[in-house]
């Protein structure tokens, strides 16, 4: 008779219920990563999660997510990523696209060192910077563009890196703190240039110097010039003599040693090494 003269009550006692399980998982999930048992942590943090959605408690779903998402990186990567995915969905519904796109940095973090799937993390880079693009976050757009321009050339898309690169270089060109780091995408650009075509190199490498004037001091355009030289007289070792001249003052690091090898592979002749 209680819920015929109180029909909201079922529901009330219904929801409690579940309230309570809510908070028995969460607890039993704290159990669980304190014994470092990820994968049981991970489950529990889901069944809260989907208790949670029940309820209509969205922030603490996606919350739940993102905890089940974090203990199931230490034991079941796939998994990880299908619970971030899920917290993903809920916050972009709620229209909250800075917390969405960090998340997507995580999950594409995953792709690149758990699971070495490099087209599935660019992806989850672009989105994210998609994201922070949208919400003026512009700073944190060009780290997950960098990743991209570092994986595409990496993935010999070459022309997608260069875009990338020439894009950031001009969005930081103008900022006195980041000017200095133009150069380096400059630099970047220009050897994904070179590898496709010693010509577009050199004029890509002139209007770098007219749109940006600091360029042509720097010591990556005075390298670019020598190997420039020594592809055109298809001379491998004035190539090798110049990259060593750089890297004896600036460390080359794997990314540009893999670039530079591409470039003086194209040399007839050559060894396809750099000493």
């Amino acid at each position: 008779m209680l819920s015929a003269a109180m029909p909201g009550a079922e529901t009330h006692i219904g929801n409690h219920k579940v309230e309570d399980a809510c908070e028995m998982y969460a607890r039993a999930a704290n159990m669980f990563k304190m014994a470092k048992n990820w994968s049981a942590a991970g489950n529990a943090f889901c069944q809260a999660a989907r208790l949670h959605m029940q309820l209509q408690n969205k922030l603490d779903s996606a919350t739940s997510f993102v905890d089940a998402g974090n203990a199931y990186k230490k034991a079941d990567p796939q998994e990880a990523i299908n619970c971030l995915n899920q917290a993903i969905d809920i916050y972009t519904d709620m229209g909250r696209f800075t917390i969405a796109a960090k998340h997507h940095i995580t999950i594409a973090e995953v792709y690149e060192s758990e699971l070495v799937d490099i087209e599935k993390a660019i992806a989850h880079y672009e989105q994210a910077a998609d994201y922070y693009k949208g919400e003026e976050s512009n700073s944190s757009a060009n780290k997950c563009l960098l990743k991209v321009g570092h994986y595409s050339a990496q993935l010999e898309q070459y022309p997608k890196a260069i875009e990338i690169y020439e894009q950031v270089a001009m969005s930081t060109m103008d900022n006195p703190l980041l000017k200095y780091n133009a150069k380096e995408y400059f630099f970047k650009a220009s050897l994904c240039h070179f590898i496709v075509d010693e010509l577009n190199a050199k004029l890509a490498i002139e209007k770098y110097e007219e749109m940006f004037p600091a360029f042509s001091d720097s010591r990556e355009l005075k390298l670019l010039k020598k190997l420039l030289e020594a592809h055109e007289e298809q001379n491998s070792e004035a190539f090798t003599e110049a990259v060593k001249d750089f890297d004896s003052v600036s460390r080359l690091d794997q990314w540009l040693t893999t670039m530079l090898l591409r470039i003086k592979k194209t040399i007839q002749g050559d060894a396809g090494d750099l000493k």
